[in-house]
């Protein structure tokens, strides 16, 4: 099995439980890692034959960006969604972090989801 991904993305979103956390935006870091066949991409060395980490970053930026989440789950999970949009992604593993809740630590949460 083969993986493509993304780690690390600095996003800035309005995502919380708090009123506060909802009202101004705060950076979350996502990591996104697709299984998927890279042996096409491997031989014809062409972005199309591969999945797009580029890709992956705009769908991360336009879920993070352009709504308000209460958890941070439903953030993971929009993202996973849109992923598995792509008939070449079997699998998708989505981590969510939110570096600014804590200072001694960072909490998120990965989800992973299947093509059914």
């Amino acid at each position: 099995m083969d993986f493509v991904f993304i780690e690390e993305l600095a996003l800035r979103g309005k995502h919380g439980v708090s009123d506060e956390e909802r009202s101004r935006e705060q950076e979350f870091l996502v990591d996104i890692r697709a299984s998927c066949s890279t042996k096409r991409a491997a031989a014809s060395d062409k972005l199309e034959d591969t999945l797009d980490y580029g890709r992956f970053r705009a769908i991360a930026e336009d879920v993070v960006a352009h709504n308000s989440f209460y958890l941070i789950e439903r953030v993971a999970e929009s993202i996973a969604e849109r992923i598995l949009e792509d008939v070449r992604v079997a699998h998708v593993a989505v981590t969510v972090r939110k570096p600014a809740v804590y200072t001694d630590a960072v909490p998120g949460v990965t989800i992973e989801r299947t093509r059914v």
